[in-house]
């Protein structure tokens, strides 16, 4: 099995060192044949060319990206439309969920080979969101339920910064994604679900915190009429897709 695990990123200089050798290092010890691809959305700070110098005397390593920012959601896609696994996942660059996460995903889908898609989900297990302030638990859970509401799909946990596929089924969801922002989950969700594949979630815990980039108060109501108009441009490829084979 060949693993590619993508680590999107934007001005992540603070940390990228540290984070690249930790996941190459964990990715090395527990598996034969993997890549380790960071996704730069479009960062000014160097982290690119951080990754860049480690990646000449670690040829497992490599950097995709483009000049201009984007969103996370285009550096996922981007990413993951570049990978070659068998199993292609993704996470956080400042470990949210720590490396060990890579091994539970690989062996979730070794364990339950009926699932083209995994979700990391922090609502399964009752510490998921240890750490959490009681307001930013309860925004991100309301959040969560809404958005599957709207969707029309039964997850504990749509946001969660964690997700893996199997190869061609990831490669086959982004290819139909066009969502650049955080919105992306929600629409690889549903794409996900409109071709059919099954859809799998496996319980996650945040270990390291850090402050957001989304403000779910002050965001809310645009987030939600974004989610409402994927949702629509999902429904309408989908349609275009079936009518096509």
């Amino acid at each position: 099995m060949r693993l590619s695990v993508i680590i999107p990123m934007y001005n992540e200089s603070s940390i990228i060192e540290d984070s690249v050798r930790e996941f190459d290092g964990y990715l090395a010890a527990h598996y034969d044949d993997y890549e380790l691809i960071f996704a730069d959305d479009g960062s000014t700070d160097g982290c690119g060319e951080a990754v860049k110098e480690y990646a000449l005397t670690h040829p497992r390593v490599r950097i995709v990206g483009y000049e201009k920012n984007r969103g996370k959601g285009c550096a996922v896609r981007t990413g993951i439309l570049s990978s070659t696994g068998d199993i292609v996942m993704f996470t956080d660059c400042d470990i949210a969920f720590g490396v060990d996460v890579i091994g539970k995903m690989t062996e979730f889908f070794e364990k339950n080979p009926q699932y083209d898609m995994v979700v990391g989900s922090r609502n399964i297990s009752k510490d998921g969101y240890e750490g959490y302030t009681a307001l930013r638990r309860i925004a991100s859970k309301t959040y969560i339920k809404i958005l599957g509401v709207i969707g029309g799909f039964r997850l504990s946990d749509s946001q969660c910064g964690v997700k893996g596929f199997k190869g061609d089924a990831g490669r086959k969801i982004f290819d139909l994604c066009e969502t650049d922002g955080f919105a992306f989950d929600f629409e690889a969700i549903m794409t996900a679900g409109g071709l059919g594949y099954e859809i799998g979630e496996l319980p996650v815990k945040v270990i390291n915190h850090r402050e957001s980039k989304v403000h779910v108060f002050s965001d809310a109501f645009g987030m939600i009429a974004d989610v409402i108009r994927i949702r629509r441009r999902v429904k309408r490829k989908l349609k275009n897709e079936k009518a096509a084979r």
